[in-house]
């Protein structure tokens, strides 16, 4: 299992020094969010710069992690990173901007905050949109999460905010079970919400949570 890992790893700083090698760029920032889909809770950028040569075996996506690996990269991550940033859009926003609109936000964000303490000199973007009026260089990598170390490494620092602000919330809203699916629509939570209706921290744009009948059951 250890040297699946580190084989891993290492391909993915491959990705990251071969960008180097491309762009004559040292100091490479990669994004990533997490959040889009879910019903509740906000939606988390991530930008994290990494030195050259980072050790950060087992890191991987966020997705292939279980809870307990994620975190003892998170700690990783912030230990070895030239930089970390980070930038949450609540529901109102996803509601106004939409979804879409709402990453490149809180991407941008979190980017332009490593920017201030790094002299970042190129950008990696996970998914197939670079970001509007991002003052540096960048490349948009489809599935850059499975390709780059900088942007493994955001995104498991996202999911890790992310996981533990909804951690927090269901202590405030405990009929919601968001400790358990941080949000999105499994059938645990959608029939809280047939039971008790949304709270605030619902995105009411979304699909069932825009249904009338909630509101009636949430007023009631």
């Amino acid at each position: 299992m250890a040297s699946r890992y580190a084989h891993r790893w290492l391909t993915l700083r491959r990705f990251d020094s071969e960008v180097r090698r491309l762009t004559q760029a040292d100091l490479i920032c990669g994004a990533d969010e997490v959040g889009r889909g879910p019903l509740a809770g906000p939606l988390v950028a991530a930008a994290v710069c990494l030195p050259i040569r980072a050790r950060l075996p087992g890191l991987d996506d966020s997705k292939n992690l279980d809870p307990a690996r994620r975190a003892e990269l998170h700690e990783r991550i912030r230990e070895v990173a030239l930089g970390v940033g980070w930038s949450f859009v609540g529901p109102r926003g996803v509601d106004r901007m939409n979804p879409h609109r709402a990453s490149l936000f809180a991407l941008r964000r979190a980017v332009l905050r490593v920017a201030l303490r790094v002299p970042v000199a190129h950008v990696l973007v996970d998914g197939a949109h670079r970001l509007p009026d991002l003052p540096l260089p960048q490349d948009a990598v489809v599935d850059g999460d499975a390709k780059s170390l900088a942007v493994a490494a955001a995104s498991v620092v996202a999911k890790c905010i992310r996981d533990r602000f909804m951690e927090r919330l269901a202590r405030e809203y405990p009929q919601y079970g968001f400790e358990r699916h941080k949000g999105y629509g499994t059938p645990e939570h959608l029939a809280a919400l047939a039971e008790h209706g949304p709270c605030p921290w619902h995105r009411f744009s979304f699909a069932p949570v825009s249904n009338l009948d909630l509101f009636a059951v949430a007023e009631a």
